[in-house]
């Protein structure tokens, strides 16, 4: 009886996915659309086709250079391809760090680590010691157990260099073949290929002081920051000479004392921010600041930013959600309500990814 009561609430909430996300199938405005084109439960390996023609099967020929979409959804993560295959589907059994090109499972004192690539090779074997792994900008890093101490590996998992911090870190990004950091003592730095600080900032202007989220530009030219609290603080530097310099800063009222997103959109032109009581976004040529009011929380904010189209998935309680649309410069335009305690959101080019409620779902970004 247990089992088919399962078998039941998950269907029911299969097709209440479904109802839901046709909302979003709807004018966005008129000349644009989200075309739903492929469901897939994650306790299965096979896809619910919402267009006219179904999934093309595996092509054995392309395995190699498919690319696959990682997910981290519940207590699940894995890789799924564009047609809503999963490559690999694993219940996580303690931490998990996923990216593009790699992914790790590990204990929480891990002993080796296996780092792998989307099709479950192994890539890396590293011994113990180094720390917990994470990967950003193609790269492998190790922190420490304090978060007070990083650590690069290079493609055969020798270590690079190491840096250490004063404080523990809160955040950290990197892109162009820097590492930007922020720390819980309200510091940023900035480290070269050779981790060496090329750039320290201290924000400072608020009763608190703790960096909340930090993000560097794909080029390396620009730097946004969200630091302190009461009152929290958006700043953007730019890039003069060897050294970085403010360019805007606005109060953002009393803020959040957790992490909180923050991107670089629309081919690095603006800064897209979750702040107290909805979504700031600055324009960097306009020199323009917009704030979107929202309620609940954000939950998940996509980089990408293309097409003049931004998604965000909204946190209005534990269960309900809201993938929201935005027209840029900053006119919301789409609603779709879901129930889901967790979430996950990942866009490429026209391609929109989103999960919920046991669910990966595929949206065509499209014009009419």
């Amino acid at each position: 009886m247990g089992k088919e009561n399962r078998k039941y609430w998950l269907l029911s909430g299969f097709v209440i996915f479904i109802v839901y996300f046709f909302t979003a199938s709807q004018p966005v405005p008129v000349e644009t659309i989200l075309v739903p084109r492929w469901l897939s439960s994650l306790e299965s390996n096979y896809p619910v086709n919402l267009q006219a023609n179904p999934p093309a099967a595996p092509d054995v020929e392309s395995a190699g250079t498919e690319a696959f979409i990682p997910f981290e959804l519940g207590g699940r993560f894995g890789y799924v391809n564009d047609e809503g295959r999963f490559v690999i589907n694993r219940i996580k059994r303690g931490y998990a760090s996923v990216s593009d090109e790699y992914w790790a499972e590990y204990k929480p004192i891990p002993a080796a680590i296996e780092i792998r690539d989307p099709q479950n090779r192994e890539l890396l074997s590293i011994e113990s010691g180094k720390g917990y792994p994470f990967f950003l900008d193609g790269r492998i890093f190790f922190i420490n157990a304090e978060q007070n101490s990083l650590q690069a590996a290079g493609p055969d998992g020798k270590i690079a260099w190491t840096y250490d911090f004063a404080s523990p870190l809160t955040d950290i990004d990197a892109a162009a073949g820097l590492v930007l950091t922020g720390s819980l003592d309200g510091t940023v730095e900035l480290l070269n290929t050779e981790g060496q600080r090329i750039f320290f900032f201290e924000p400072g202007g608020s009763r608190l002081m703790a960096i909340y989220g930090c993000r560097i530009s794909s080029d390396g030219s620009r730097l946004a920051i969200i630091s302190g609290y009461d009152d929290q603080r958006f700043l953007l530097l730019e890039r003069f000479g060897d050294s970085y310099k403010v360019i805007y800063h606005e109060f953002l009222n009393d803020g959040f004392n957790w992490a909180v997103h923050i991107a670089f959109i629309d081919h690095d032109s603006r800064v897209a921010f979750e702040r107290q009581g909805g979504l700031g976004i600055y324009d960097i040529n306009a020199r323009e600041s917009l704030y979107l009011e929202l309620p609940g929380n954000i939950s998940a904010l996509e980089s990408y930013g293309g097409d003049n189209l931004l998604f965000l998935i909204n946190s209005l309680d534990e269960r309900q959600k809201e993938l929201v649309a935005v027209r840029l410069p900053g006119t919301i335009i789409l609603k779709a309500p879901f129930k889901s305690e967790n979430v996950f959101m990942r866009r490429q080019g026209s391609r929109l990814y989103v999960g919920g409620g046991g669910i990966l779902s595929s949206f065509e970004i499209s014009k009419r």
